[in-house]
């Protein structure tokens, strides 16, 4: 089958990111209902994709994400209750590590209304 011009790079290398982290994790107790998403595309050892996200159904804004972040829209950005800003990207891992830094928030502060 022939290729789509504009598909290849320089060096026979294909130019679609390829799909390599897709994760979807059902939460169970406190949090049976919840789901934790982890999408990741790589052109090389490169990240050019992400999506993380933290939806829960029983929040009624954005069909339910409590907490994402992306670069699905072309920039790099957060979601939070219905909110999106605009974030600098300092690579994948740092926007791992602020996604669970802020879930982890987000699960303590859930825990303090239930009490």
């Amino acid at each position: 089958m022939a290729k789509k011009a504009g598909t290849e790079k320089p060096g026979g290398k294909s130019a679609k990111p390829e799909k390599r982290v897709d994760q979807t994790h059902h939460l169970t107790g406190k949090r049976r209902g919840a789901i934790l998403k982890e999408e990741v595309w790589y052109d090389g050892d490169i990240v050019v994709k992400y999506s993380l996200a933290y939806i829960d159904p029983r929040v009624g804004v954005d069909n339910g994400r409590v907490l994402g972040f992306d670069n699905l829209h072309g920039f790099d950005h957060r979601h939070y209750r219905g909110e999106v800003e605009k974030i600098k990207f300092y690579g994948y891992s740092a926007i791992v590590d602020r996604f669970e830094r802020e879930l982890k928030e987000i699960w303590s502060a859930e825990d303090e209304k239930k009490r």
